[in-house]
């Protein structure tokens, strides 16, 4: 067999997958609209059950769901019958997808369910199944064709559940209005987390800050930059920034016959400031173009004010340490 027959088997099943996928817009239906209509106002938990390939998707769901601020876990039908189904209350919402819709191991999970009133959204491509029997709200979608060459694995069938989970989720989070910064507040690890953090998730403030009011003089200065170890000193008068000044303005100072009386005589006077909701990411660029190693961050409302009041100091070191890019 040649090689080059390996790319066309491969494209014979992307195509195929990739046709079968555009169904999807036969599921957009009262059905799917009342499933979300029923998750939207759930008081409880969201969770998802299946068995086999389909376990994993429910996994993925889960996980997707949870993601963006949904409480949502896996559960496995099997273990109802030996305890699991105590983790399911009556405020919960079961979403369980199976493609034939009779599996003989989601029958005691049905049984449990419908016992205790608990609602049910039934996935599956046999309308006349167990499971959408036992469903409140019935998303069935059409026979499949699968991608591998005798039609017989789950392939394009779990490609397709995937997407209507990701489809249910992505239009909970147009109803609700989820934003980059709501996804944030979930994704702190990782290269995602490190892209949606703001200023204010990474600067140094309080005790960290190496800050002295005016009217100390300069080897009160040199101290605190010393202790702080950022290179820089911020030099504030009633509470407001005035300036700040930085480890080569000292040895500039240093090395000249010049003799400082007080801060004003080296103190920059224009600080570069950001606000503190201003992406990391973007500290960082900023940084960059202007070749500087650290940013004073202030408040939103303080930003465009003639006086400004010290948050914190964002390190270029901080950045690249939080996986910043």
């Amino acid at each position: 067999m040649k090689k080059r027959n390996y790319i066309n088997f491969a494209m014979k099943a992307a195509n195929i997958q990739l046709r079968e996928l555009r169904k999807i817009k036969k599921v957009f239906n009262n059905s799917f609209i009342e499933a979300v209509d029923l998750i939207m106002n759930c008081k409880g938990k969201i969770l998802f059950s299946g068995v086999g390939k389909n376990s994993f998707i429910c996994k993925k769901a889960a996980a997707t769901f949870s993601s963006v601020g949904i409480s949502s876990f896996f559960v496995d039908p099997t273990g109802v019958s030996h305890g699991d189904a105590g983790q399911i209350g009556k405020k919960d919402i079961l979403i369980i997808i199976s493609n034939s819709g009779n599996t003989s191991e989601l029958a005691n999970l049905l049984r449990f369910a419908n016992r205790f009133r608990i609602k049910i959204v039934g996935v599956a491509a046999n309308a006349n199944s167990m499971l959408m029997k036992a469903s409140d709200i019935k998303i069935i979608y059409p026979k499949l064709k699968e991608s591998d060459p005798n039609n017989i694995v789950p392939t394009t069938s779990t490609s397709f559940v995937m997407m209507l989970c990701d489809c249910l989720a992505a239009t909970i989070m147009e109803k609700r209005k989820f934003t980059k910064k709501n996804f944030s507040l979930y994704h702190k690890g990782g290269n995602l987390g490190a892209s949606l953090r703001l200023a204010k998730d990474i600067m140094l403030s309080g005790t960290k800050i190496p800050i002295i009011n005016h009217k100390r003089n300069f080897h009160e200065a040199l101290k605190v930059m010393n202790q702080k170890k950022l290179g820089i000193v911020v030099i504030t008068k009633n509470r407001f920034i005035k300036g700040l000044i930085t480890d080569g303005d000292i040895r500039r100072y240093l090395s000249s016959s010049l003799k400082v009386k007080n801060l004003d005589e080296i103190i920059r006077k224009y600080p570069f400031v950001i606000n503190e909701s201003m992406s990391a990411s973007k500290a960082l660029g900023f940084m960059s173009e202007k070749k500087i190693t650290s940013l004073l961050v202030v408040s939103d409302k303080d930003l465009k004010s003639k006086n400004k009041s010290l948050k914190g100091i964002i390190h270029i070191h901080s950045l690249l340490q939080n996986g910043t890019k």
